[in-house]
């Protein structure tokens, strides 16, 4: 099949190709230009790509002009401004990316036929979050406190509109979490920070050691992607899907960095920062059982696992070993796991 992945340069976009090339696929992508020091760029991963396009995915133009293009089986939207503590001092740029964007992808793939699903990536952050202990459901009202999560929330309910507005192409919006995995060098995320403090021998600076996060692998939550795009493409899997991890990962900041610290080595330690004027919420979980019922998802890696996964894939690349070669050899790994 022919993939077409927004936002394919980023960190989850670099491992979706990865995932989707070893199975044969053939990868299209747009994006902005990534880090120099970013996964897509370490490994090496634009030869994957059939068609490696640059340019703002809010340019309607420019996304129409490349999906008719790239004539895709299947879209998934993953580009936008994703970082919480951005939205803050870029609130503007973050719902033009978001918002707008999105529209683009919208209206471009209603008007390429060889387009047969789409699946539009949030996040776990579109909910109305009141501190509930108990995972929020897909049915549960939307929000955002802050300019990211809201416009994520506008994102998902422009989806929602647009399928019941106009004939549209079989779509799905996926919604997930906290994402762990090797290669993330993204500002202000909690495992980055991490494993660079213990390379150096630092003591790591940890800002809120008591929040609750679904930390979940990479690999697990682009399976839950590519799960849903099976769904749609055989006749079902439309609507709005969460893909967290079990209660098991349901942990705070500290056993995180704990766990993390352990599997790195018996020197690495952190300590608590102080903490940010900005809001950041103190829990948020997701109830998953909807794609475990109906679309027979499921988390392969434990919460250990995972930890263990991302810190040994830092080691190998600081090592020596190629990032392209660690990831492959991680994506096997995982692919043997029981499903």
């Amino acid at each position: 099949m022919k993939f077409f992945i927004t936002g394919h340069t980023g960190f989850k976009g670099s491992w979706l190709s990865v995932m989707l090339s070893e199975c044969g696929h053939q990868v299209f992508g747009l994006a902005l230009d990534p880090d120099s020091d970013g996964l897509f760029e370490r490994a090496g991963l634009g030869r994957r790509f059939t068609m490696d396009a640059r340019g703002d995915i809010s340019d309607p133009d420019l996304v129409r002009q490349r999906i008719d293009q790239a004539q895709p089986d299947v879209v998934i939207h993953l580009a936008a401004q994703a970082l919480v503590r951005d939205s803050y001092v870029r609130p503007r740029w973050t719902v033009q990316t978001n918002v707008m964007g999105t529209l683009s992808v919208l209206e471009a793939v209603s008007a390429v036929p060889s387009v047969s699903a789409l699946v539009a990536v949030t996040t776990d952050k579109v909910y109305r979050n009141v501190g509930q202990s108990f995972g929020y459901r897909e049915s549960d009202c939307l929000g955002g406190h802050d300019p990211y999560s809201a416009s994520k929330a506008m994102a998902d309910l422009l989806v929602q509109s647009w399928v019941s507005s106009f004939p549209s192409t079989p779509t799905a919006v996926a919604r997930a979490g906290n994402v762990i995995g090797g290669g993330d060098t993204s500002r202000d995320r909690i495992m980055p920070d991490l494993l660079n403090a213990f390379a150096d021998g630092k003591s790591a600076i940890v800002r809120m050691p008591s929040a609750v996060r679904p930390w979940q692998h990479v690999l697990d939550c682009l399976q839950g992607y590519v799960t849903l795009v099976d769904a749609l493409v055989e006749g079902s899997g439309r609507g709005e899907w969460n893909f967290g991890p079990d209660a098991d990962a349901v942990r705070t900041v500290a056993e995180l960095a704990d766990t993390a610290a352990r599997h790195w080595s018996p020197e690495a330690t952190w300590t608590t920062g102080s903490q940010s004027d900005l809001h950041e919420a103190s829990l948020l979980v997701l109830d998953s059982s909807r794609a475990r019922t109906e679309l027979g998802w499921k988390d392969r890696l434990t919460f250990e696992q995972a930890v263990e996964l991302t810190v040994a894939w830092d080691k190998r690349v600081r090592r020596g070993e190629h990032p392209e070669s660690v990831m492959v050899d991680q994506l096997q790994h995982f692919m043997e796991l029981p499903a």
